[in-house]
């Protein structure tokens, strides 16, 4: 779940909002490492279903925390007007994508779900989360890279663009195949679900981690 951090990869940070940007990155890898643990093989046996169910969930509150700051930065404080930004529909975006995570998360805690219920509390919410962290990430993509298919320059943000999104698109993935099949009650692929969501996470950490800004950013040079 980039997911994440997409608007802030192609914006320059004044001093003034470093502490706001980095608290914004530092909420993304706390929620990334959630999801990145959470499937990972073994860890559900140390810990417990329950226990795990509530790493996720817990993880997608960082999420929905962090996006909600990001989008409260892009609106108030970097002035991008309501709908007329793509920085800011790709942070609008994300905060749906986060909630909807919420939601599926929050269901995955309960008990004896029958089969429909589970595709329809949990798995319903996780795939629409997870289109709108595609879109959220296509967007930021293409204000970092430009017209092009490859980014401008492959900088921090460039990089970082580019790993969100592949983060977005193993989402999607893991998000399909966690599908609860009616006839055997069993998910349709169990690896490729919990191997994508940890891949996908681990993609929204390090883009995280490239976009956390430094805590003295560096002066403009001296012009002559």
């Amino acid at each position: 779940m980039h997911v994440i951090g997409h608007a802030l990869v192609a914006v320059r940070r004044p001093a003034t909002r470093v502490g706001w940007d980095r608290a914004i990155s530092v909420g993304f890898a706390v929620g990334s490492a959630c999801f990145l643990i959470g499937p990972f093989p073994g860890f559900v046996q140390l810990v417990g279903a329950a226990a795990d169910s509530v790493v996720f969930f817990v993880g997608s509150i960082f999420f929905t925390l962090a996006a909600a700051m990001e989008l409260r930065e892009g609106t108030v404080r970097r002035g991008h007007r309501w709908g007329r930004d793509p920085s800011w529909w790709s942070a609008a975006v994300q905060f749906v994508g986060t909630l909807l995570f919420n939601l599926s998360t929050y269901s995955a805690m309960q008990d004896s779900l029958s089969t429909q219920q589970e595709n329809r509390l949990i798995w319903t919410p996780d795939v629409f989360g997870s289109a709108c962290f595609l879109v959220s990430g296509a967007l930021a993509y293409r204000v970092t890279a430009g017209p092009g298919l490859l980014p401008r320059r492959m900088d921090r943000a460039g990089t970082a663009a580019a790993v969100n999104l592949l983060g977005c698109v193993l989402f999607g993935i893991s998000a399909i195949a966690s599908f609860v099949v009616p006839s055997t009650g069993s998910i349709l692929d169990l690896a490729a679900a919990n191997w994508c969501t940890s891949l996908g996470a681990l993609c929204f950490l390090i883009g995280a981690v490239l976009s956390l800004p430094p805590s003295h950013p560096a002066r403009p040079a001296a012009t002559t």
